[in-house]
């Protein structure tokens, strides 16, 4: 009888077991509960919400924050009761970061992160009602209440500073427990909050300008208990970023744009000076989520009233009747690769969110032109941001402005079924920011 060689008996033991690695799940438990958030090796389970690729990557078993642009890469589940363990270090000396815990799916209104309690990641800026030594605090809508609060209310301190300095590794443990939160910041329990809402949400890395290292997240999971209506955040809906803060990837950039519509971080800057910017990619049925504000000064003009069956109000002698407002300009959001099916953004009294293309177009019938006109005026002060969530199915649209719906499944009769998204030149300066699609699929 032949018998296998001592070596090759051993190669086949070592392929086996390399096997067997590969095959195991990638946050497999360990003894002590705690499974790994991040594999050492690239972002699977991570989710990058609103940056480019280059602002968050994997070097040697780290997570590598580059800080630009601002905005946060967060995890693909949700959490409610858990104990989350990290190190994290800086860099470069006074660099900025954070840890969002119950955080919504995407970013909040006007803002590059969301709504959730941020556990600050601060190096060496301890200033009046802040410090660099893990402050803890509900951001854009979220709640808490501190233990230890100080000159800010809402912002939980700390109780001793432990933090060491860039580029040394500090340990975070942050333990979230039926909306209480404590952070112990390299071995000890200095930062406590409680009755936190939502209390169940995602865990969000944040990209603040800081160059930043992260390792060695681990979670453990606590039973779930109870929940009231409102306490959980915003389950993902499946929305992609359009805009990465860095560059045009994914717009159709030509030369004409450059100088006019520029990157500025977050926010993506228009002077007013060029032409329509167009998505390279065409949608279909979609949902898609615009912020964007006026920058221009805003003076005092009369502007036309319109009825809600979308024609102009008119007075005793025929002429179309104005009121006077503030006006900063003029804009609007393309969709499917036509100026006539126009969600409008401007400073008339009837509000954003009108279809001038077919609001307009005496040709439609009645009800057209009514459904096309806005049911109330939700638009922000100049100067504020706005929100736009437009979902578009078939020929029906209905548009959201600021959480109050404006226009209500209105029919659009001969819309493309098909086509580009396009950002509006009507010859004024307007900010956009927080470009979201989602594709529904039929």
């Amino acid at each position: 009888m032949k018998t296998i060689p001592a070596v090759v008996t051993r190669y086949f033991i070592q392929a086996c077991a390399v096997v067997v690695l590969l095959l195991s799940p990638p946050t497999a438990r360990s003894a002590d509960g705690f499974v790994d958030l991040f594999n050492g090796r690239d972002l699977t389970g991570w989710v990058n919400v609103n940056t480019a690729p280059s602002t968050w990557t994997v070097s040697n078993g780290m997570i590598v924050c580059s800080g630009q642009p601002i905005g946060e890469l967060r995890t693909e589940r949700m959490y409610q009761n858990f104990v989350l363990e990290l190190e994290w270090r800086h860099l470069r000396p006074g660099g900025n970061s954070g840890i969002f815990v119950w955080a919504d799916d995407i970013t909040a209104r006007g803002q590059p992160f969301h709504r959730g309690v941020e556990v600050q990641v601060l190096d060496g800026r301890n200033g009046d009602g802040y410090t660099s030594h893990g402050d803890i605090f509900p951001i854009h809508g979220a709640t808490m209440t501190p233990e230890n609060s100080g000159k800010f209310s809402g912002r939980a301190y700390p109780t001793e500073r432990r933090s060491k300095s860039s580029p040394e590794w500090n340990h975070y443990r942050i333990e979230c427990q039926d909306g209480a939160i404590a952070l112990a910041v390299n071995g000890k329990v200095v930062t406590r909050g409680r009755d936190a809402s939502p209390r169940k949400g995602y865990i969000c890395l944040e990209s603040e300008g800081g160059l930043v290292h992260f390792r060695n997240l681990r979670l453990k999971e606590l039973p779930d208990t109870p929940l009231a209506a409102g306490q959980v955040a915003q389950a993902d809906r499946g929305f992609k970023c359009l805009y990465n803060g860095i560059d045009f990837t994914g717009w159709d950039y030509t030369p004409e744009h450059a100088g006019h519509w520029i990157t500025n971080d977050w926010i993506l800057d228009y002077d007013g000076k060029s032409k329509d910017l167009w998505t390279a990619q065409e949608f279909g049925d979609f949902e898609l989520i615009v912020d964007w504000r006026w920058t221009a000064k805003p003076q005092k003009a009369k502007l036309p009233v319109i009825r809600p069956d979308g024609s102009e109000e008119k007075d005793a002698d025929g002429k179309t009747k104005t009121a006077e407002a503030l006006d900063a300009g003029d804009s609007g959001i393309y969709l499917r690769g036509s100026s006539k099916s126009q969600v409008n953004i401007w400073c008339w009294p009837v509000g954003s969110g009108e279809v001038w293309g077919y609001r307009t177009d005496a040709s439609q019938p009645p009800e057209v032109r009514a459904g096309a006109t806005p049911k109330l005026k939700a638009d922000a002060p100049i100067g504020q941001w706005n929100r736009f969530h437009i979902t578009m199915v078939g020929e029906r649209l209905t548009v959201v402005l600021n959480d109050k719906t404006v226009i209500e499944n209105a029919r659009l009769p001969g819309v493309s079924l098909r086509g580009k998204i396009a950002l509006q030149n009507h010859g004024h300066p307007i900010q956009f920011a927080n470009l979201y699609v989602r594709a529904i699929k039929p």
